[in-house]
């Protein structure tokens, strides 16, 4: 018995060793298709690494022409700023003025209108309305003139 048991020992052996080399057949199998997916894998990754490359030097790109823009911009609001005080301060000086020559216009409005009666327009063609308005313009400058001040400065 001890004869046929080692046979069985032995059969029992090269049934596990026939076992093992086809599973070590599987794993070389899967192991060759690892070393292709690895291959592969290390493609994706250098171009992945490329097309950083190439986005970080857009970026860089981008935000040096953000600054520029951004330089540029902030002179161009400072001197829109400037030019929109300096529109401000002559608006205001036009405004003042519009109502100096407003008040002097109103204040010869009643020589004009004495003045209208006693003289007719000479042409046909010109309407009154010019005529009054010519008059009109006259008298303000008449009374300005007479409202002059001892120091030469019109009121």
């Amino acid at each position: 018995m001890s004869h046929s048991l080692g046979i069985v020992i032995e059969g029992l052996v090269a049934v596990l060793l026939v076992l093992t080399i086809g599973y070590c057949m599987l794993l070389n199998k899967r192991l060759k298709k690892l070393k292709a997916d690895e291959q592969s894998l290390k493609a994706t990754i250098g171009e992945l690494i490329t097309v950083t490359e190439i986005a970080e030097r857009a970026i860089g790109g981008l935000k040096h022409t953000v600054r520029d823009v951004n330089e540029n911009l902030g002179a161009q609001i400072n001197a829109a700023t400037a030019l929109a005080d300096q529109l401000k301060a002559q608006l205001a000086e036009g405004d003042h003025v519009v109502r100096r020559l407003s008040k002097i216009a109103i204040a010869a409005r009643p020589l004009a209108a004495q003045a209208e009666p006693e003289e007719a327009p000479t042409t046909a063609s010109a309407p009154a309305g010019r005529v009054s308005a010519a008059r009109a313009n006259a008298a303000a400058a008449q009374a300005f003139a007479e409202r002059r001040r001892p120091d030469g400065i019109a009121a």
